[in-house]
């Protein structure tokens, strides 16, 4: 072979080479419950997630690469998460992750991604704290499409102070970093009002007998329970209060929405308000086609979305970070993270359109007036009137 023939192969192995790289997938990290009481909240995030993934694929992917998902399950433990952010940035090399149902395991957890420069897009995860864990370094990481438990509260405040003229209020909490980071934001958006709840009153995740927090909140003489939990647990304060034959309203986090708290709620959760970013209501050609995908694709029971609002939220994660990795040419961490920053496209989503959702000092993209109240309504949730 004389030289002239060696280059040109060499050339051509360099070519398919070069080609090969370019064709290698973009590695997408998806962390959340996938089991556990969690569940429902996680499954439907990464369904939303893999159905944005799918539509995003079907049509050349991104910069001309296909998304490939990495899918995790933290089984809300913070240290499962832990171990499986350094899985996807050390082993997989995820360009980016999207996920975090639970706080706490965000803040266990994001602290990896923060120090590889590679974004996180909480999807879930609503503590206030989580954009904010990092905001006194140069460059934040940490992204959220979630409404943030200081919207959340602020909210069901007005609603059971201003709206619904309560006075005498009662608060139940989870032990967990969300339930009591919710409680904290919950008594702050009270005080502003003036208002010193009658009650606060902590319970563990499956605990299965409220019967002594309610009998407090009852003797307290108190008009309104606000919660802040998930499906389960709050299912048995609903239930509890049938048991004691007394029914006062319950507002509280968005999480009241979840298909565990309504199916095992039954009668006992109708008139149950929660702030809510997305509802399974078909008000937009954008949210019809998306309800009709993700009921096509997953037959869940009944045609109802066990999370609606993880749905959407997972399937605007992935839009964003698109978009992102769009602008910024390619999946270079701080690059992606500035493009973020200052999104030069709207990106047309479940919940809304994007336009330019994010700042160098603002990392959450959902905002209050992009939030609803929703209410519970024979095994469903419709928007509250």
């Amino acid at each position: 072979m004389n030289l002239k023939q060696k280059l040109l192969v060499a050339s051509l192995v360099l070519g398919f080479s070069q080609a090969a790289v370019a064709a290698d997938p973009i590695k997408i990290g998806v962390s959340g419950p996938f089991t556990g009481g969690s569940a429902p909240m996680g499954v439907s995030m990464r369904d939303g997630v893999k159905l944005a993934v799918a539509e995003i694929n079907a049509k050349g992917g991104v910069l001309g690469r296909s998304l490939l998902l990495i899918e995790r399950d933290d089984e809300a433990k913070n240290e499962r998460g832990v171990q499986i952010a350094q899985e996807l940035i050390n082993k997989e090399k995820v360009a980016a992750t999207v996920g975090y149902i639970n706080t706490g395991v965000a803040l266990a957890s994001q602290r990896f991604y923060q120090e590889a420069k590679i974004p996180v897009m909480n999807n879930v995860a609503t503590g206030s704290i989580v954009t904010k864990q990092f905001a006194d370094q140069p460059e934040n990481y940490v992204f959220r499409n979630a409404a943030n438990d200081t919207i959340q509260s602020g909210m069901i405040v007005h609603e059971a102070i201003e709206n619904r003229k309560f006075k005498k209020v009662a608060i139940l909490a989870d032990s967990t970093n969300y339930g009591q980071l919710g409680r904290e934001d919950l008594e702050k958006a009270l005080d502003k009002k003036g208002i010193k709840p009658v009650v606060v009153e902590k319970y563990n995740i499956k605990d299965v007998d409220m019967t002594a927090q309610l009998l407090k909140a009852k003797q307290a003489g108190a008009e309104v329970v606000l919660t802040y939990g998930i499906g389960p647990e709050l299912a048995q304060i609903a239930n509890g209060m049938e048991k004691l034959g007394w029914k006062v309203p319950l507002i509280g986090s968005w999480t009241l929405a979840m298909g565990n708290f309504i199916d095992n709620a039954g009668k006992n959760g109708n008139g149950t308000r929660m702030p809510q970013t997305f509802i399974q209501d078909a008000s937009t050609p954008k949210r019809k086609a998306f309800i009709d995908a993700y009921v096509a694709a997953y037959k869940p029971s009944g045609g109802r979305m066990p999370s609606a609002v993880s749905a959407a939220q997972g399937y605007d994660s992935i839009y964003l970070l698109a978009a992102a990795i769009t602008q910024a040419g390619g999946t270079d961490g701080p690059k992606v993270r500035a493009a973020l920053e200052n999104l030069n496209e709207k990106v047309e989503g479940a919940v809304t359109t994007y336009n330019k959702p994010f700042s160098k000092t603002n990392h959450e993209a959902i905002t209050a007036d992009l939030t609803v109240f929703g209410e519970v309504k024979d095994g469903k949730v419709v928007l509250a009137k």
